[in-house]
């Protein structure tokens, strides 16, 4: 399987995926972003189009290690910055990726840290 090919089936995953997964003001949509690098999540309300909460690996001297263990950080990160906006209840949207690894790492320390989903 060629990698546009990988690309083209993951695209249509996250499609199928965010057409039933909608954000809205008492549940936002917690999006998962994972590269080769870092880890990003954000706190999003569709119905407003607003960004609520994000959190991302990006350029942080606390998230160190492996790619686990930065999805960890930012899991728990991105709990706080909820619990800080008044959001304990989302949506979890993992765009097109497995349950698996790092999303999984991702979504375990936000629920350890209270983040209900």
């Amino acid at each position: 399987m060629s990698v546009s090919q990988k690309n083209l089936q993951r695209a249509q995953r996250k499609y199928r995926i965010r057409a039933t997964v909608q954000g809205t003001t008492e549940r936002p949509r917690l999006s998962v972003f994972v590269s080769n690098t870092n880890v990003s999540a954000q706190i999003i309300d569709d119905s407003k189009h607003h960004t609520i909460a994000a959190c991302t690996s990006v350029g942080s001297k606390v998230a160190k290690g492996t790619m686990t263990e930065k999805a960890s950080w930012v899991g728990a990160e991105i709990a706080a910055a909820a619990q800080k906006a008044k959001v304990s209840k989302v949506v979890f949207d993992r765009a097109g990726k497995q349950y698996h690894g790092r999303v999984k790492a991702l979504a375990d320390a936000a629920r350890e840290k209270g983040l209900e989903f």
